[in-house]
């Protein structure tokens, strides 16, 4: 293996105005998962989202997931329709709820939740008497899904969205941020997401009495009295006051990593292009893509294999695209509805470096390696 440093995948990327929120945690012994920096960390996603959604700072994406389930009052037996190309956090909490995750396989334009497949099985549920509860729709490595298409058969049936913006933080779908698309949201600020708090998320909700609901879940739920009151059971998932600073800080550079991972894609789209076994994921007219990750598909598991192999013997990491749940064998005995879509995509599919904080010499290097292969 290359002596080399290490070109990550995608690795936090901090701006260095955060240390001014973590000291005034410090300064103000705010060491806890309360105060001002939660208050002011919530208020920033409030207003990029145009203020069209309330947040509530919590310690993971999953976290926010389980709680908008709860909030739903998904409870056990209850199915919910889960976008099978996607990270594994992604349908845990609906484990954790006692539910059951139906998968539905992508379509091919966006690579998220097909929307006719989606119809088809919420029509075979409801044919068994199991209408679902819920559909949790993905906005995979920040492509916004077919916002439209997913809404209109949701709204036909009657069943609530919840949008995963895990990744998809920046990212637009007709002019507007992705995170106000479903009746709750969720991000992820996790390491290697587009801006991190080092471990966290957020539920984005769309009234008051929601957000009160999701700070009483996630706070123990702890009834107001002079002594510990509980009637129902909480969890511990608010973000920490400090982890909220780094976060504020990140909030402010958000619009410019957006920018240097977009840049990240058009150098590699410019320069592996003209190879005519590579195809990338492009953006529809209705849509901006953050380009959390960048991904390339090749013509065979082989190929894609090669090119891999080939990066990591020179230190440089990339990565299969997700393997669809529906073959994970945790929830192989969960019902599932397919085109094979996502199966090729996670066969031949790559994802290659793609931080914000990449330099030109990094990207050369990635590229470079893979026009040695085809070469």
């Amino acid at each position: 293996m290359s002596s080399n440093k290490r070109i990550y995948l995608s690795s936090p990327h901090m701006s260095g105005l955060e240390q001014d929120f973590v000291n005034h945690a410090f300064e103000t012994n705010w060491i806890a998962p309360v105060g001002d920096n939660i208050e002011g960390f919530e208020s920033d996603l409030e207003n990029f989202l145009n203020n069209k959604a309330y947040a509530i700072a919590l310690n993971s994406g999953t976290s926010a997931i389980h709680l908008a389930l709860l909030l739903l009052g998904i409870t056990k037996g209850d199915e919910v329709l889960c976008q099978s190309f996607t990270f594994v956090a992604s349908v845990n909490p609906v484990i954790y709820a006692g539910a059951a995750p139906v998968f539905v396989d992508s379509e091919a334009e966006t690579w998220n939740m097909s929307p006719e497949l989606l119809e088809e099985a919420i029509q075979n549920r409801i044919e068994n008497h199991k209408k679902p509860k819920a559909i949790i729709a993905v906005h995979l490595y920040g492509m916004p899904y077919k916002v439209d298409e997913i809404n209109t058969v949701a709204k036909k049936y009657d069943i609530p969205v919840i949008e995963d913006a895990a990744e998809a933080l920046g990212s637009f779908y007709k002019g507007e941020p992705c995170g106000i698309f479903g009746d709750f949201s969720v991000f992820s600020f996790n390491g290697n997401k587009i801006i991190t708090t080092s471990a966290g998320g957020a539920l984005m909700v769309k009234n008051l009495d929601e957000k009160s609901n999701a700070i009483f879940l996630s706070s123990q739920a702890k009834e107001e009295s002079e002594h510990y009151e509980h009637s129902k059971i909480g969890f511990n998932y608010r973000m920490s006051n400090v982890l909220a600073g780094i976060g504020r800080g990140q909030m402010k550079v958000l619009k410019d990593r957006v920018e240097a991972r977009r840049n990240n894609f058009v150098f590699y789209k410019t320069e592996l292009s003209k190879l005519k076994n590579i195809t990338f994921l492009e953006e529809s007219s209705n849509s901006l893509s953050n380009r959390w990750l960048s991904c390339i598909v090749l013509e065979s598991f082989e190929e894609r294999e090669c090119i891999r192999l080939a990066l990591e013997a020179e230190n440089i990491e990339s990565r299969p695209l997700w393997k669809p749940m529906h073959l994970q064998p945790v929830f192989k005995h969960c019902l599932s509805f397919t085109n094979g879509i996502s199966e090729d995509l996670f066969r031949r599919g790559l994802c290659l470096p793609s931080g914000s904080n990449l330099s030109q010499e990094d990207l050369k290097k990635v590229v470079n390696v893979i026009l040695k292969l085809v070469d």
